[in-house]
């Protein structure tokens, strides 16, 4: 059934439709992974309602329940994985939620205040989520977000297109000085030398590869 699939990159609140199912899925962190998924829940028969960053929600044409082992192995296929744990499935918000605030920004002022908007969006104690991140990641919360800058401010200055200050801005780094700090501890190398490395350059990773 033809479906108006689109790569929906927003990161507001959206209430699943009544009478649909709420995927979770790991490793969705592009529009590129949204349209595999969406196309894969599609072939196996799904009522595709939306997909997004890290979710999709699906029902059955006829109402009965999915078959949640084929949506499973048809994931794990194509290089993601269903979450069930209500923990998992919450470290992965987490993510889903900072990889779109830093790479797919919305308009207006830049988001500097990264512990509230956590909160506001899923509802749950600061203290709380950071520790369950940790514990499950084996890093903070915080250097995952200094990890998703330094990915990013790759992809713009890769792009040759804008001076580091306005990278920097666009980061909410305070200085192009302070990016230039956490750039070369995240990489070994400082903006300029990475720039000059093109696109071989070991340290150019795929955003996969940071989830």
């Amino acid at each position: 059934m033809a479906h108006p699939l689109k790569t929906d990159v927003s990161i507001g609140h959206v209430l699943p439709p009544p009478g649909t199912h709420r995927l979770l899925i790991k490793n969705m962190v592009c529009p590129q992974c949204i349209r595999v998924v969406g196309e894969d829940l599609v072939a196996l028969g799904l009522r595709v309602h939306r997909v997004a960053l890290g979710e999709a929600d699906v029902s059955m044409p006829a109402g009965t329940d999915p078959d949640w082992a084929a949506i499973r192995h048809r994931l794990r296929d194509a290089g993601f994985e269903l979450l069930e744990d209500p923990r998992d499935q919450l470290v992965e918000r987490i993510k889903t939620l900072l990889v779109a605030l830093i790479h797919y920004p919305p308009p207006g002022p830049r988001l500097l205040n990264y512990s509230d908007y956590l909160v506001e969006h899923l509802a749950k104690d600061y203290h709380y989520l950071s520790h369950l991140f940790s514990a499950s990641e084996g890093l903070t919360v915080e250097k995952f977000i200094i990890r998703q800058k330094v990915e990013r401010a790759k992809e713009l200055i890769g792009y040759a297109e804008l001076p580091m200050a306005e990278v920097a801005r666009q980061l909410g780094y305070s200085s192009p000085a302070h990016l230039s700090r956490q750039f070369r501890q995240v990489t070994g190398l400082t903006p300029t030398e990475f720039q000059k490395a093109g696109p071989a350059s070991p340290a150019r990773r795929s955003l996969d590869s940071l989830i």
